[in-house]
Order: structure tokens, then C-alpha cells, then sequence
């Protein structure tokens, strides 16, 4: 779970102001945890606590409600509606915020039926057209193939086969081709399938987990979102040193720090 934190911290600063390289500085002081930390505490906090997921986003955004990024225009208006006690029905949105928060299904559960259950069911209350899901889903799944010893490679064929995501583009093409307006400007960053895929080739065509967040950096679009994803399934896959995670803390308030030691004792990490 942590690999998604510092995945969201390192592209924070370049959401709105993308770079085209790797060769950066990994911890900045303007860095900070965004919208997709808080949210993936939330995840968190909802599957050690029980209860209802959607009580969990509404009160993390309501505790929390000016991260740097902001949080996304539809979601702000469902924290509200939720808030004042009306239905707070799911808006059928593809955006990645499905898939930016779905971290800790990856770690909590062992087996494919229940991390593509639970991945669900953190995305369909806000997040139920199709491609939310899928995006949640597709996400979580590539963490749990990731710790259950599942290669890079064997990962992109399972994806490619079960959710039809294209992750043939090497990353450099990616920083060439893509944008906040998706590949070539055909499309939009925003949403899930213009972005989860992208996260998760930078993610599997990494040499280790600090290479796979500068591959998510790299390319540009929706910086700190594309990080958070690929920093989590690169997490599972590569693992996080000692040295990376005592630095991470620093960006990380204490409340949250609570909340991932209490959650890393119960469903483990990967620290190398």
C-alpha cells in the first residue's frame, strides 16, 4: 500500500506541470500526499474497520477537504449530497479515481474472486460505469498476481487477456505519444481507460520500484494519479527499501501513518 503513497507524493507537483524525463528528484519539499493518498487511506481504513466504503470517502473528504489537486468535481458534489444526508447516488464515472484508491484490495484479500469483489464494491459507489470498475478491478489485480510471485510479463498477459487492456507500448513511446489528452490527443488522462493502462505498463516494464514511479512521472497526463497506481502494483512487485520508506514518512501526516502500520501488521508489505 505504501508503493501507491509515494507513487501519489512523487507526481504530485507534476499533475498540472508535466515533465517528459526521468532524471529528476525523487523527494521534493513542495511534494505532498494529494486526493489519491487520502482516499487509498480511506480504502483502507474501510476494509480493517467494516462497514459501508462510501461512509469512508465521504468522511476522509470532509476531514480533508482541500488536498493539494483537489479532489474531482463530481465527487466533490457527492461528498456534499452525501454530507447533508441525501441519496448520493453513483454518478457512472469512468474517471481513475476508481482505480487511484484501490491499493489495499490488492493486499487485503488472497484470492481473485475477492480482490475483484472488493475492488468493486470500492468503485460502484461513486465510480459504476464499466470501465471504473474494470479500471479498480484490473489494478488490484495486477497486486495480488504481484504477491502471490506472478512475473511482470505473466502480469501483462493476464491483464491483456481478462480486462483487454492494450500494454504493448514501451514507456519511452509513451512519453512521446501521451498526454492529459491521451494518446496522440485522442483521448482523456482522466479516465480510467486512458490511464490505468498506461500505469500499469510503467509499472511492469520497471528495473525496480523507484524506476517504475519515474516511468509514471515520465510520461506525463495525470501525474500523481498515474503514480499512485503504478507505485502500488510496483510495491508488490519489486518491493520498497528501508531507506525509500523512512524518507516517505515525512510526507505522510501521523493519522495516516497510524492507519498503514496498523494496516501493513494485519495484511503485510513488501519491504526489501
Amino acid at each position: 500500500m505504501l508503493g501507491a503513497i509515494i507513487g501519489d507524493v512523487v507526481g504530485s507537483i507534476y499533475e498540472f506541470d508535466n515533465i517528459r524525463t526521468k532524471d529528476f528528484p525523487f523527494f521534493q519539499t513542495r511534494m505532498e500526499c494529494t486526493d489519491d493518498s487520502i482516499l487509498t487511506f480511506a480504502t483502507a481504513e474501510w476494509i480493517l474497520r467494516g462497514g459501508d466504503v462510501a461512509d469512508f470517502y465521504c468522511a476522509y473528504a470532509m476531514n480533508y477537504p482541500c488536498p493539494m489537486g483537489s479532489y474531482g468535481g463530481m465527487f466533490q458534489q457527492w461528498v456534499v449530497e452525501k454530507a447533508r444526508g441525501g441519496a448520493a447516488l453513483p454518478y457512472n464515472s469512468c474517471g481513475n479515481g476508481s482505480a487511484m484508491r484501490v491499493a489495499p484490495v490488492g493486499w487485503a484479500f488472497d484470492t481473485e474472486e475477492e480482490v475483484m469483489t472488493w475492488a468493486e464494491k470500492s468503485a460502484v459507489c461513486t465510480h459504476n460505469h464499466p470501465e471504473g470498475v474494470k479500471g479498480a478491478q484490473a489494478t488490484a489485480m495486477a497486486i495480488l498476481w504481484a504477491r502471490q510471485g506472478v512475473s511482470a510479463v505473466d502480469i501483462e498477459g493476464r491483464i491483456t487477456q481478462r480486462f483487454s487492456y492494450d500494454l504493448t507500448m514501451a514507456v519511452e513511446e509513451l512519453q512521446q505519444r501521451y498526454s492529459w489528452r491521451g494518446i496522440d490527443g485522442k483521448g482523456n488522462g482522466g479516465i480510467c481507460q486512458d490511464s490505468v493502462p498506461q500505469a500499469i505498463i510503467c509499472a511492469l516494464k520497471a528495473k525496480n520500484f523507484e524506476d517504475a514511479v519515474r516511468n509514471a512521472v515520465s510520461i506525463g497526463g495525470d501525474s500523481d494519479t498515474i503514480g499512485c497506481i503504478a507505485g502500488g502494483i510496483a510495491e508488490a512487485l519489486y518491493g520498497v527499501s528501508e531507506n525509500m520508506r523512512h524518507k516517505a514518512m515525512n510526507y505522510i501526516p501521523l493519522e495516516f501513518q497510524k492507519i498503514l502500520r496498523e494496516f501493513e501488521q494485519r495484511y503485510g508489505a513488501n519491504v526489501v
